[in-house]
């Protein structure tokens, strides 16, 4: 008979490393930091590369997910109305909403507590 060798090792199918309480808090701030400039892609991207790194990091990735995911949906809203003349005034409220909230929600994050953003639409838990 003849030996057999076994199957290369993919090293991307490892599970990936735990963060340390530190990082996920930085991880988390950054996300909820990255959405006042980026909308929702980099707590997209924060959610999908970071979900299974740590608990917080998971949870402040998916809360601030959805937070932008709402956010958005008040643009769309608010450009719509503009048509009507109401929505400058709603444009500037969802505005003023996503920046005073993402900054609570980053402070929260950096201190190692949960947040959840209010009025937000929970699309992923």
């Amino acid at each position: 008979m003849t030996e057999q060798t076994p199957p290369p090792v993919n090293p991307y199918a490892a599970a990936p490393s735990p963060l340390s309480p530190s990082d996920e808090r930085l991880w988390a701030t950054l996300i909820h930091v990255g959405g006042i400039f980026f909308g929702f892609l980099v707590p997209l991207i924060g959610y999908l590369v970071l979900k299974d790194r740590g608990p917080l990091v998971r949870q402040h990735s998916a809360t601030a997910l959805n937070f932008q995911l709402t956010v958005l949906i008040g643009y769309v809203a608010s450009w719509i109305l503009m048509f009507v003349l109401i929505g400058f005034v709603t444009y500037l409220a969802v505005w003023v909403y996503s920046i005073v909230f993402a900054i609570i929600a980053a402070v929260a994050a950096n201190k190692g507590e949960g947040y959840k953003y209010p009025l937000a639409i929970p699309f992923i838990n």
